[in-house]
């Protein structure tokens, strides 16, 4: 049987609508223009719900990964020392980062698959024989699907020593995330264009508390294009420092829109009640969830199959039998799960179909009749909270 429309699930880059597409195709404009300022404009203002911030938020041409090294640079000094938690291959991305540059490295080592404990953090942080400038944390560990409590960390960060500036890669969750800078204390939330926001890849978000701003401009740590203040000072201008991404700016106004027209409020249920329905459906085809429930992603749910052999047939009947892709482990995970996304452009119809062909999939390969288990159990939960 040929399907042939493709179903792109992993957790990033994410499908894109139809109305992005047609922004990404409209004329060129040049980018120093009055007309690109207008572009830019609205757009540095667009993205201030989804952010959580009062402030515009800064835009770079450039990938996720620039952001984390950015959020970095613009925080700490040269002899400074600072935390970084490391709970998978992103966390561990921030500590490569970090050991490129710094020597004053503190890694605070969380199990992959479990979340930041708060309580347990800020007694490491108590034992540090350092004054701590900053901690650095993923808000979605994209790699295991865990999803930190950023917020009660924030706070209790703030209680700890209010000098410490609280940064959060938030690069595969905001845009389905509540969230709000001043509630829960982040200096820095960095993300980018191809996930939730449901972009394709090319952009890089910075928001941004304002003593955060007033840090950059202090912070003597060499750089040049990921330097936060040439970003700010064009911001200004309704401009960017270097070349921009004319037709993802204007992605990011096509966005706008169509979460304007749902709800940010609804854009962020709709992504817990198709995590919840997913989870809910992997369960009845008996696949072990690596996240437990209480700190499950919206975006991404990790599923662990019964052994290397029968990974490898999902994975790659997925793909050849059903046109669907999904994602495997990254890290000490490779070979170990399976990884499906469902942010940005996705409905709980695309789920069914993934679930759907699981079901075929697994009924096939163990000889156990999983027809119907996972849909029923998806479209109850559907049902139950829509």
């Amino acid at each position: 049987m040929n399907y042939y429309e493709p179903l792109l699930l992993t957790p990033g880059p994410t499908p894109v609508p139809n109305e992005i597409n047609h922004a990404l195709g409209l004329p060129m404009v040049g980018h120093r223009s009055p007309d690109f300022e207008i572009i830019a404009k609205k757009a540095f203002n667009n993205l201030k719900t989804i952010f959580g911030t009062d402030n515009e938020v800064m835009i770079l041409t450039s990938s996720g990964t620039s952001v984390l090294e950015s959020s970095m640079l613009n925080i700490v000094n040269p002899d400074d020392h600072f935390v970084v938690i490391v709970s998978g291959a992103f966390g561990n991305r921030f500590k490569q980062i970090a050991e490129t540059y710094y020597t004053n490295v503190h890694i605070y080592n969380v199990e992959w698959g479990q979340p930041v404990d708060v309580n347990d953090f800020m007694t490491y942080l108590s034992h540090l024989e350092h004054t701590i400038t900053a901690v650095f944390t993923q808000f979605c560990e994209t790699s295991t699907a865990v999803l930190h409590p950023v917020a009660e960390l924030g706070k209790a960060l703030k209680l700890f020593n209010q000098a410490i500036y609280f940064i959060v890669d938030g690069v595969s969750c905001i845009g389905a995330v509540d969230v709000d800078l001043k509630r829960d204390y982040i200096d820095v939330l960095v993300s980018g264009s191809q996930k939730a926001i449901m972009l394709p890849p090319g952009l890089a978000f910075v928001a941004y508390s304002n003593r955060a701003l007033q840090r950059f401009q202090e912070v003597t740590t060499p750089r040049f294009y990921l330097n936060l203040n040439k970003y700010f000072d064009s911001l200004q201008q309704d401009s960017t420092p270097f070349t921009p991404n004319v037709g993802l700016f204007r992605a990011v106004n096509a966005y706008a829109d169509l979460i304007n027209a749902e709800g940010f409020e609804n854009t962020i249920k709709r992504h817990y009640i198709i995590r919840d329905g997913l989870r809910a459906a992997l369960r009845a085809l008996d696949l072990e969830l690596l996240v437990e429930d209480d700190f499950a992603s919206p975006t991404v749910t990790s599923f662990i199959p019964i052994d290397k052999d029968e990974l490898t047939h999902i994975k790659s009947t997925l793909k050849t039998k059903f046109n669907i892709t999904i994602a495997g482990g990254q890290g000490k995970l490779k070979g170990k799960i399976l990884r499906i996304g469902h942010m940005g452009k996705v409905s709980p119809f695309d789920i069914l179909a993934v679930v759907s062909a699981l079901e075929v999939i697994l009924t096939d390969y163990r000889q156990t009749n999983y027809i119907g288990q996972g849909i029923t159990k998806f479209s109850e939960v559907i049902h139950s909270e829509a």
